[in-house]
């Protein structure tokens, strides 16, 4: 199914993404809240989310590149480290 955006709508996606950066929306009824990528985009990482045989370390290789670009190494993020339970002291 495609729905069609009006050009106001259009507009603010456009303003609201970077190249390829998500664009959250939410229902008019402000219960749920939807995330909006490009098609070129979702068909990259849709792997990831369907039953296409991957292997884990593609699948490994995959996560670590989706965090690096939400900004997982960035050293400020570094204490959450200490608060994994799995960490040894």
């Amino acid at each position: 199914m495609t729905i069609h955006l009006t050009p106001e709508q259009w507009h603010s996606v456009q303003e609201g993404q970077g190249q390829g950066s998500p664009v959250n929306v939410r229902d008019p009824s402000d219960t749920e809240e939807f995330v909006l990528l490009r098609s070129d985009v979702y068909d990259k990482f849709r792997a990831l989310f369907e039953d296409v045989p991957v292997t884990d370390q593609e699948r490994k290789h995959q996560l670590q590149q989706f965090g690096k670009r939400a900004g997982w190494d960035d050293p400020e993020m570094d204490v959450y480290n200490d608060l994994d339970p799995r960490r040894q002291s």
